[in-house]
């Protein structure tokens, strides 16, 4: 099984792995350009460590140590922060010390204040590179280098069978993530108003298990579609262990392929893979499926204003990947006519759920080092560890929208059916 460094060529994996100009010595440059970092990244509230132990900066409020092992991982991150940190974090050559998450949240409130007008701004935004094509050739290899790295690695800290990989819902702050993962499922079954006999279509299913928890529970027929061989395995040995293969369908098969009828469209975690550039395609996909008096719901990862995601996530864990703003999902309803009913922002339960996930990820760290390499650990902690203070800081946004066809008159004339008791 590849690991995390095996998605790039061993070339540009050994030049990370690799210290450069280590000598020990610091000179007057060596200072200067590390100055010169942290004002590019907002001058966080961190202490800055040089390979000689030499620290520059220590605040009193520092949330933790930022650490240079090496003179060439010092100027190869000031080149573009965004792509190289993570590089080289993995690599080893950069370390956090302290709380990893409160120094990483430390960063993102820092960068906020920096003016997108400003020198600054203009800079950060040049190092931004569109992300990779979601063709569906290029939506094909972009999904695998995510999704299939092996379900034992996701089964080590996912919840339970259903495998939710997308952010769960708390109804109260003591949940555990079983607990808040079903109260999700539940959450948005209600929104959507399923009943039973309804057919529902479902756009990037995951392991599945949406789909099977909306047959079991609600009473529906879902046909569901994704293009990872992994997760339709998977999903599909459990639908026929539960004796839910006769009332869930699952295609290997991209969502623009989409064919037939259906009460009700839902989408889970896949609008962030899909690329602004085919939402038009994904409400057209929308437009020829839904019944006149259909509704659909769209959970994404998105943005409070446009801006691509961060150079390292999109290279080296979701290529492909861009979260987009409420005014950029519109690109998906307004051509179509379709009605937005209900937008909800889930931004602290993903944090949450991440938290989680984390606990889980770190207490089964032996088991997946087995799998994978160290480099691999790293990356992946960065990413989850990354993530929780993006949440956290308000740099990443959860929607989710509820709509429907714009002549559709049945819809609920309050929210009530939404906080029953289950």
């Amino acid at each position: 099984m590849k690991s995390q460094g095996e998605s790039c060529s061993q070339q540009e994996v050994s030049s990370y792995s690799r210290p450069v100009f280590s000598g020990k010595n610091v000179s007057a440059m060596d200072r200067w350009v590390a100055f010169k970092l942290m004002q590019l990244i907002g001058n966080p509230p961190l202490r800055l460590k040089l390979w000689n132990n030499e620290e520059l900066m220590s605040p009193k409020d520092a949330h933790g140590t930022l650490h240079f092992h090496d003179r060439g991982s010092l100027y190869r991150v000031i080149t573009n922060p965004d792509l190289h940190f993570g590089d080289l974090y993995s690599a080893g050559r950069i370390t956090v010390e302290g709380n990893l998450i409160a120094s990483m949240e430390a960063v993102y409130r820092s960068m906020m204040k920096i003016s997108k007008s400003s020198w600054l701004g203009h800079a950060i935004n040049a190092w931004q590179k569109r992300p990779r094509a979601n063709s569906l050739r290029g939506s094909l290899d972009n999904i695998h280098h995510h999704y299939d790295l092996g379900n034992e690695f996701y089964e080590l800290w996912l919840d339970g069978e259903a495998m939710q990989y997308t952010c769960a819902y708390y109804p109260h702050e003591d949940a555990t993530l079983e607990e808040a993962q079903i109260a999700k499922m539940h959450h948005v079954c209600r929104k959507l108003e399923l009943q039973p006999g309804d057919t529902v279509v479902e756009a990037g299913c995951g392991w599945g298990g949406l789909a099977r928890f909306m047959a079991a529970n609600y009473g529906v027929t879902v046909r569901s579609y994704n293009i990872s061989k992994e997760q339709i395995a998977y999903a599909r040995e459990k639908a026929k262990q539960q004796g839910l293969d006769s009332k869930v369908e699952y295609v290997e098969d991209d969502y623009r392929n989409i064919t037939g009828e259906y009460d009700a469209f839902v989408s889970v975690g896949m609008l962030e893979h899909v690329g602004q550039q085919q939402f038009k395609a994904l409400g057209g996909v929308v437009d020829r499926c839904l019944k006149i008096n259909g509704r659909g719901l769209v959970h994404s990862i998105g943005r409070n204003s446009p801006r691509l995601m961060n150079a390292w996530i999109e290279k080296r864990i979701f290529p492909g990947a861009y979260p987009p703003s409420i005014k950029e999902m519109m690109d998906i309803f307004e051509p179509y006519d379709l009605s937005v009913l209900d937008v909800e922002n889930l931004r602290l339960h993903y944090a949450k759920t991440l938290e989680h996930w984390l606990v889980r990820f770190d207490a089964n760290e032996d088991k997946i080092t087995q799998k994978f390499d160290e480099n691999f650990i790293r990356a992946w902690r960065l990413y989850l560890a990354g993530s929780i203070a993006a949440f956290q800081t308000g740099e990443l946004q959860l929607f989710q929208v509820v709509f429907s066809r714009q002549e559709n008159n049945q819809i609920p004339w309050t929210r009530t059916h939404l906080y029953i008791e289950d």
